[in-house]
């Protein structure tokens, strides 16, 4: 169904939703037609009646259930931007897993970093009653550790509902600059709301400078090292 379910930038439902965002910011999820019939899982940030970014999914999960790359193209980049003087980044779902994706966009600086989501309900924690989830367990605590060592806001938002069989068990969360969680919408549907407070971004990386400290250039001398040493195996 994606491309049937594919629209590009000026599609009638993004501009609707556009007129929507003079209201308040939306980050919505969609399927994206590239010029060149290319199809993207990608995330588009609303504001002020305007499209401010779009980030097109890096990485396509290809285990258990999902099996993304026969159906989407890889997006090739994870950039900042900026709204209202605060520094955004996009994720979605299985690029939140790989760390380099948020690695990249804590060195650009950014203060909200929000993660859009449709991830199943998988495994049940042992010594657990039947409804604790090791996959809940395991995007808590990635979120708590990515707001942490990033020292930014984490905003993680998750389908909620069934289909197909298939549960969706919400647990959408927002995490604070030093990883304390502030919300945990857990199964609740609705709106719910938390003050992003910018001060604590700054007292943050005064007390846990991270991000100043960091050494770009190392890690892509390192980087650069490990690829050129890297050689077939015996096969």
């Amino acid at each position: 169904m994606v491309p049937e379910l594919a629209m590009t930038l000026d599609h009638p439902a993004i501009a609707r939703l556009a007129e929507a965002s003079r209201k308040v910011d939306l980050v919505c999820g969609t399927v994206l037609r590239s010029n060149d019939f290319q199809y993207f899982n990608a995330a588009i940030h609303l504001h002020a009646g305007e499209v401010a970014h779009v980030h097109r999914k890096v990485y396509l999960p290809t285990y258990g259930m999902f099996d993304e790359q026969r159906y989407f193209a890889d997006g090739d980049r994870v950039r900042m931007y900026e709204v209202d003087g605060i520094r955004h980044g996009i994720l979605v779902c299985e690029d939140m897993w790989h760390l380099s994706t948020s690695y990249l966009l804590a060195v650009q600086g950014v203060h909200v970093l929000t993660c859009i989501s449709a991830s199943p309900g998988r495994g049940v924690l042992a010594h657990a009653a039947d409804d604790d989830l090791r996959s809940v367990a395991a995007w808590d605590g990635l979120c708590r550790t990515v707001a942490e060592y990033t020292t930014c806001y984490v905003v993680y938002c998750n389908r909620l509902g069934y289909e197909d069989g298939v549960n969706f068990h919400g647990g959408s969360s927002v995490h604070g600059p030093d990883g304390r969680k502030l919300l945990d919408a857990e199964e609740e549907r609705g709106l719910v709301s938390v003050e992003i407070d910018m001060r604590e971004v700054q007292r943050q990386r005064v007390a846990t400078p991270l991000l100043a400290d960091e050494r770009v250039d190392f890690t892509l001398r390192e980087l650069r090292r490990i690829v050129d040493e890297q050689v077939d195996g015996p096969y």
